[in-house]
């Protein structure tokens, strides 16, 4: 005979007035006992209400949005036979399971053992390995505390790492770290003891230690640049407009707000896991700043310079071809030809998955509800269910300079080669500015940049821009390090620039000139306050980023953001992985950010790529690595095209002999990049990247020689033994 089970909300501590923002079962279906059921979202923590028995379910009694407790009613089941004998009462939801709250780590946790004695006890609590399946005699490879260290119940101890996974063994209990009892390099089983607690008493010691007394790990094998704004850098969240009440002239399932790489892949993945989607886009064509007037046009023009450059040097191996011809109007041509190809596959895309495309300005109104103007100022109402915002960001406009002169340029303005200026000024000197300066430099500029701090590209190490600096230098591009501008005026015969030394009390190289065109490239500030978010209540940083956790999700649990707007890197592949996590979480997968870090690539003449820890980061942070490089003067196929000026460069953690980060400097680096990315991400050592045949004469085998320079295998250098 059948009987029906009520699962009840367990118990979930402190916690009250839970919204549910996840239905994981439908009426009908079979569900297994502890399977999740529904998921609650509180400020803190992302939780699943696990079935207390195997059963059908008869019915669902919450919904989206409802707001719950412990003890309240969430689905009634069916059992039957030894299903039903299981369950417990239902009056008795302190019996039920504990919710399975989602860890957000960088490596997968293995299942914590039941702890020998109450989480709780204040007595020494041995913490062993738990079951890790048919693994056996895994290597410890990172211990992540120390002793005297206060931890968290489930907080990850050490790192565990067989040929086939990398586990996290996970506190059974909150306390502090009396004893280790294993070291790097040990091979330990499921039931060895890895470390003791001391117990610290009372439900404070099961959710004790706040994330910021956690030791900080190495950085091998696994560093998550999840490194935007959160919650608790942002104003309260602002109270959220009522709705409009009028009717909506759109309605949909999924919204996403900006179509650039982020927001064109968010809504593409929202469509194809069944969410009937909108996209918005202000421009005319899709792929925003990106596509239209970023990354790809400033890629197109870059590829002309580099041609032009590769010409003017063709004599030194016997090839003239003259002075090069600039046509204006056939390079704008070329350039819109290259824009228009993207755009228009990102359209035909929008159409084959029924993505719903409005252009227009969109603004939020209410939680569920944008209002898009168009260009004819007409305004459209769009009620949706789910939102991600994927707004972006915009060049930074310094205030003291003349931006209704039109001699005045951001990046947008300088990728429309209005002309060929013969002398630009070129203010800021990290990649954006870089990146234009070689363009017009190829094109007959007389380029000058200025740069705040003392090395141009912050952020890259310095030996990898030297390089660069180099041939900027032979070009004739004149470069001024710590160099403020402090005073611009408009003049009929330029743009004339006075200049502040960065350091207090010095007087600067460069006081002042005159320019025909000056190129202000200092960064870009997020959209976050420009779109109506505190109508919907979401939380914005001064700043205007928007603090998401790491499904993408903001303050308000049907709202998700991602791209230029959560957060640096300003970058389009950060932005697309996360369009794709965040439309995946909305449609009810559990998915959380994973990646380990994150490439950035200046595509300057030489390119400058990076990955991961910078041998100036590890320097800073105290960190333990070992740096290989291979310089390219010893590479036949750089040797062949005639670019020697570059190297390779691979950062290991001195510990396990992993790499953790990586640069190259040379030609095509952006492409030689990506092993190094995969390298970190599979967690690789010197001699897997050493031992991996590479294919010769490649640039790409530097990256293997790098690996061989830090193991001491090299034979296409010599490198004296130290004694």
């Amino acid at each position: 005979m059948a009987n029906t089970i009520e699962v009840k909300v367990p118990d979930i501590g402190d916690f009250s007035d839970v919204p549910v923002i996840e239905i994981l079962v439908s009426v009908g279906d079979t569900v297994t006992k502890e399977q999740g059921l529904a998921t609650l979202e509180s400020d803190k923590a992302t939780l699943e209400v696990p079935s207390s028995a195997a059963g059908v379910v008869k019915e669902i009694k919450v919904k989206l949005g409802d707001k719950v407790s412990e003890g309240s009613l969430v689905v009634v089941l069916e059992a039957e036979g030894q299903a039903a004998a299981e369950a417990p009462k239902a009056a008795a939801p302190a019996q039920a399971e504990t919710p399975k709250v989602e860890q957000k780590a960088e490596a997968p946790k293995a299942a914590a053992p039941a702890p020998s004695q109450p989480a709780a006890a204040s007595g020494p609590v041995e913490v062993k390995v738990p079951d890790i399946g048919d693994f056996s005699d895994v290597p410890v490879i990172e211990i992540l505390v120390s002793v005297g260290d206060t931890v968290s119940k489930e907080q990850g101890l050490v790192t565990l790492e067989s040929d086939k996974a990398t586990l996290e063994v996970p506190s059974s209990a909150a306390g502090k770290v009396k004893e280790i009892k294993v070291k790097i390099g040990d091979k330990v089983n499921q039931g060895d003891l890895v470390v003791v607690l001391e117990g610290e008493g009372g439900q404070a010691s099961a959710e004790a230690a706040p994330s910021a007394s956690a030791p900080t790990p190495a950085p091998a094998p696994a560093q998550t640049p999840r490194s935007g704004p959160s919650a608790a850098d942002a104003p309260p969240a602002p109270k959220a407009a009522a709705g409009t009440g009028k009717p909506a002239d759109i309605e949909c399932r999924m919204v996403v707000l900006g179509s650039g790489p982020g927001g064109y892949t968010a809504a593409f993945r929202a469509a194809d896991v069944g969410l009937d989607t909108v996209l918005i886009e202000r421009y005319a064509s899709l792929g925003g700043v990106c596509l239209n007037v970023g990354c790809i046009p400033s890629k197109a023009l870059l590829h002309s310079a580099a041609v032009i450059d590769e010409v003017a040097h063709a004599g030194d191996f016997g090839v003239d071809f003259g002075k090069p011809k600039i046509n204006l109007d056939k390079l704008r041509e070329y350039k819109e030809k290259v824009v228009g190809s993207l755009t228009k596959g990102l359209s035909g895309m929008a159409k084959q998955r029924k993505v719903r495309v409005v252009q227009g300005t969109g603004v939020f109104v209410s939680p569920n509800e944008i209002e898009i103007t168009g260009e004819d100022g007409k305004t459209q109402l769009l009620r949706f269910e789910q939102c991600i915002i994927a707004a972006g960001s915009q060049a930074v406009k310094l205030p003291n300079f003349p931006w209704d002169d039109k001699r005045v340029m951001d990046s947008t303005d300088a990728l429309e080669l209005a002309e060929v200026p013969k002398k630009l000024l070129v203010v800021g000197g990290g990649i954006i500015g870089l990146e234009m300066a070689t363009v017009y430099r190829a094109l007959g500029s007389e380029v000058t940049v200025v740069e705040f701090m003392d090395q141009l590209m912050p952020g890259a190490d310095k030996d990898l821009v030297k390089p660069l600096a180099d041939r900027l230098k032979k070009q004739g591009v004149i470069v001024h390090l710590k160099t403020k501008a402090s005073g611009v005026t408009a003049e009929k015969k330029g743009i004339t620039v006075t200049f502040e030394s960065a350091t207090e009390g010095q007087k600067p190289e460069l006081e002042s000139g005159t320019w025909d065109r000056v190129l202000v490239a200092v960064g870009r500030s997020p959209n976050g306050k420009k779109i109506g978010v505190d109508k919907a209540g979401v939380q914005v940083t001064d700043r205007g980023f928007i603090p998401v956790d790491t499904q993408m999700r903001t303050n308000v649990p049907h709202i998700f953001a991602i791209g230029d707007i959560v957060g640096n890197p300003m970058l389009a592949h950060k932005a697309t992985h996360e369009g794709k996590l965040a439309a995946e979480v909305a449609a009810g997968e559990k998915k959380e950010w994973v990646a380990r870090v994150i490439p950035s690539v200046a595509y300057t003449d030489p390119e400058i790529a990076w990955v991961g820890v910078t041998e100036t980061e590890a320097k800073a942070k105290g960190l333990k690595v070992g740096v290989a490089k291979f310089p390219w003067a010893a590479s036949g196929r750089a040797i062949g095209i005639g670019r020697t000026e570059g190297f390779t460069k691979l950062i290991f953690d001195e510990a396990t002999h992993r790499v953790i980060g990586g640069g190259i400097v040379g030609v095509h680096a952006g492409d030689l990049l990506a092993e190094i990315g995969l390298a970190i991400e599979m967690g690789a050592e010197a001699e897997d990247i050493g031992h991996t045949i590479h294919a010769h004469p490649t640039l790409s085998e530097s990256v293997a020689m790098a690996a061989e320079v830090y193991d001491g295998t090299i034979t296409d250098l010599y490198i004296p033994k130290k004694k």
